[in-house]
């Protein structure tokens, strides 16, 4: 089984001409409302491409007692996802307020809510013995995070931890003792830099060398995600493998990088080597660049496997 510990947010979507610039007000016709937040869009990619497969997907957060949070659950759920270990809260749901521009790229304001209630003991050990992955992100608390990661590990799970956002920690021992608990570390080239940085590894722009030294001093895989240059992973022993990106006109980019880890988990979960999980992630990631919203590009498993035969 995989668990995801993480956020669970509404997403309110604006399309843009291009992102307001600080101080600048940009018009658009309409929001649009998605489901979203880090954790259960890399639950809902987890599932959909799990679906006849062996996995199942269990996803542990907090949501508010307001309709977001209903339908956030019921969203889970018709995904054929686990949500007995979902708190509802006094907290307000979360929510994302995302802005895309004609080119798809965009920018994205999170209010936190119910996200930032989650905690530790919200993963039952009943469950957690189920488990053979657990997923993480950085958008719930940290310290939460952190001590559900080294129960996991404890118990012989795989901990997957996509560092995204950054986490706010700017002291070496503290970025070691987040990377020590990490199995498989998800990053983009920005904070693979960052990243190696805090832990005293300046690498210039070199993300690959970043990997590279994060993988060796801590004994985890790094993955670093590069947009149109597709993934690249470093083991500990410096095997580097690359997953080219699919050529694609993007709608919208939003949830990209929750599918990859979402895949890329599934993919560890049903014993995968790292290089067809990464290729199959990087895929996946590509096709949901072609719908609108975080979710609902996502592939299901035979669209996915029709997308690979084609290459």
């Amino acid at each position: 089984m995989i668990v995801v510990f993480g956020s669970i947010n509404m997403d309110l979507v604006a399309r843009v001409p291009r992102i307001a610039r600080p101080g600048e007000t940009v018009l658009s016709r309409r929001a649009d409302s998605f489901f979203g937040g880090k954790g259960a869009n890399q639950a809902v990619a987890a599932a959909r491409i799990g679906q006849g497969g062996p996995e199942r997907v269990a996803m542990v957060g907090a949501v508010g007692n307001d309709p977001f949070g209903m339908a956030c659950l019921k969203n889970l759920e018709d995904n054929g996802i686990d949500v007995q270990a979902v708190r509802i809260t006094d907290e307000p749901t979360g929510c994302a307020f995302i802005t895309v521009d004609e080119t798809g790229e965009n920018a994205i304001t999170v209010a936190s809510g119910a996200n930032m209630a989650l905690r530790s003991m919200d993963l039952p050990d009943s469950l957690l013995s189920k488990a053979s992955v657990l997923v993480l992100q950085m958008e719930v608390p940290l310290a939460d995070s952190l001590d559900v990661a080294a129960r996991a590990r404890r118990a012989g799970v795989k901990v997957v931890w996509n560092f995204a956002p950054p986490p706010a920690v700017k002291e070496r021992a503290g970025m070691a003792e987040l990377l020590e608990a990490t199995d498989v570390l998800v990053v983009n080239e920005h904070e693979a830099l960052a990243i190696a940085g805090i832990v005293g590894e300046r690498m210039g722009d070199d993300y690959l060398k970043a990997a590279a030294v994060l993988a060796q001093d801590f004994g985890s895989t790094c993955i670093v995600t590069a947009g149109a240059q597709g993934a690249y992973a470093v083991s500990r022993d410096g095997t580097q493998v690359h997953a080219a990106a699919r050529p694609i006109i993007p709608v919208d980019t939003t949830g990209a990088g929750d599918t990859f880890v979402g895949v890329l988990a599934n993919g560890i979960a049903e014993g995968l080597e790292i290089t067809p999980a990464v290729e199959r992630a990087c895929a996946a990631a590509s096709l949901s660049c072609l719908t609108p919203g975080a979710q609902a590009g996502m592939p299901r498993r035979e669209a996915l496997e029709h997308y690979l035969a084609q290459a």
